[in-house]
């Protein structure tokens, strides 16, 4: 009787423990200019870091994206080498990939899920995203997908952020005609005011928003919804309206000095700097206060953001502030390493008591008080408790204050109708992000009070869904 011979078990792939490194900017160089830090991986650096992926018969990363992106779809493509489906993959629930590729805080979100991270590195798919984004722009025109019948519904969109670009995105994918309404002089919001050159190149702001354009959004900038038109005025003309309006109010600390000349909120100092270009004063007239010494005061992101710009105007030393310990910095770990590396310096368990200035009426130094760990407070965070009689000063040419931020009021000053909360973000619905005014929709920074750009464009895309069932149904 004639035996076969049984087929040959597939060889195990050797499994890689640590991610593939992302080439960066020596930080010694980059100090020095306000080009993109990470480099990006080569085909040859994707291809090897999609091969680490598991390929999970139950995928967790795609639980922890807020947007829902086919993680293990999209890498699998890459590790096969067919990056134009990996990207056409990402592009079924995420229209801005080379943004949140840069700007998402991945290792809490989906790599955070990654069941490879339970024994080694997690897959690093934020690089894979960004990277497949970056490839597709570099191969001509992007391609729009085909767009169904026009519904004959309008929706107008307040704020051109990751908020109100999402929103626009879906929308216009389901055939309605979409109206973005931007304050500012250019489209992107938080994307181009508040996150600098060197981490999220405007360029590539405006390569998404390009792409929001192509699938039918028209943007109408240089509009305040609440000066220029009120919400009730709009909703005479469109049959929904989306607030996405961010958070641009800053947070002050209400102590001695803050009126100070050289005293900048956050907000405003990376606003003059990313969308004013301050930082290439006099081609553009806006100037900003510079010096040997910054302060920062504040351990998010923002904050980290501000130290690193404060470097790359030449200042000798930029200085962060923070009342916790290293461990407690809400900011990005990798955003904390950047920092470190480029010679950001860190003061922990310090809070700011008062800001003293000279005869000219210009700040001079920072006066502090050094804190210790007590008990937890209800972010979980030991909270710091100041030590008596430990004041000491610090020197200081500029002080940034960045500790949060804010809706701004004038939307619910003008329509009273619409609910808010403490500090004026939007109550909604978190199921269907309605407000309490028929046919207002809001998400993002407008309704969290400040959060991060995947987050809003999670809410946005609940958003659209529930606008899209209202135009076709009618039922609030």
């Amino acid at each position: 009787m004639a035996t076969t011979n049984p087929k040959p078990k597939p060889k195990k792939r050797k499994l890689i423990p640590t991610k593939t490194p992302m080439p960066e900017q020596d930080p010694m160089v980059r100090i020095h200019n306000f080009n993109e830090v990470p480099i990006g991986y080569s085909e040859e650096d994707a291809i090897a870091e999609a091969q680490r992926c598991l390929q999970c018969p139950k995928p967790t990363c795609t639980h922890g994206c807020p947007v829902n992106i086919d993680v293990r779809g999209f890498v699998g493509l890459i590790a096969e080498g067919d990056f134009q489906g990996a990207i056409n993959k990402i592009k079924e629930t995420n229209a801005l990939p080379a943004i949140t590729g840069r700007v998402c805080p991945q290792e809490d979100q989906c790599e955070g899920e990654c069941i490879l991270a339970k024994k080694f590195e997690s897959v690093s798919i934020g690089r894979l995203e960004r990277f497949v984004a970056d490839w597709e722009a570099k191969q001509g025109p992007v391609p729009v997908p085909e767009l169904p019948p026009a519904t004959g519904k309008t929706v107008a969109i307040v704020g051109s952020g990751p908020a109100g670009l999402t929103a626009a995105a879906d929308l216009a994918q389901l055939g309605h005609k979409v109206t973005i309404f931007e304050a500012l002089h250019e489209p992107g919001g938080v994307l181009v005011y508040g996150i600098p050159e060197f981490r999220l190149p405007k360029d590539i702001v405006r390569r998404e928003v390009d792409y929001i354009r192509k699938l039918g959004v028209e943007i109408i900038t240089d509009f305040v919804v609440g000066a220029s038109e009120t919400v009730d005025q709009m909703l005479d003309e469109f049959d929904a309206v989306f607030l996405g309006t961010g958070a641009g109010l800053p947070w002050f600390m209400d102590i001695p000095g803050e009126e100070l000349n050289g005293v900048y909120s956050a907000n405003e100092y990376l606003t003059r700097v990313n969308l004013m270009k301050a930082y290439r004063f006099p081609d553009f007239e806006t100037p900003i206060a510079t010096g040997r010494r910054a302060v920062i005061i504040g351990g998010g992101n923002v904050a980290m953001d501000a130290a690193r710009t404060a470097l790359r105007l030449h200042t000798d030393e930029s200085i962060v502030l923070y009342r916790r310990t290293r461990n407690e910095m809400p900011c990005r770990i990798e955003e904390l390493e950047h920092a470190e590396a480029e010679g950001v310096q860190f003061e922990y368990l310090t809070t700011p008591i008062a800001f003293h200035g000279d005869s000219e009426g210009r700040v001079t130094e920072v006066e502090c008080i050094r804190n210790e760990l007590g008990e937890p407070d209800a972010s979980g965070r030991r909270r710091p408790v100041p030590i008596e009689g430990s004041n000491f000063r610090v020197p200081a040419d500029i002080v940034i204050i960045s500790i949060g931020q804010s809706p701004s009021p004038l939307i619910p000053k003008t329509t009273p109708q619409l609910k808010t909360g403490r500090r004026s973000e939007f109550v909604v619905d978190p199921n269907t992000m309605k407000t309490t005014m028929k046919g207002v929709f809001a998400g993002g920074d407008a309704a969290t009070g400040g959060a991060t750009v995947i987050l809003a464009m999670g809410q946005a895309k609940i958003a659209a869904r529930a606008i899209d069932e209202y135009l076709k149904t009618g039922e609030w």
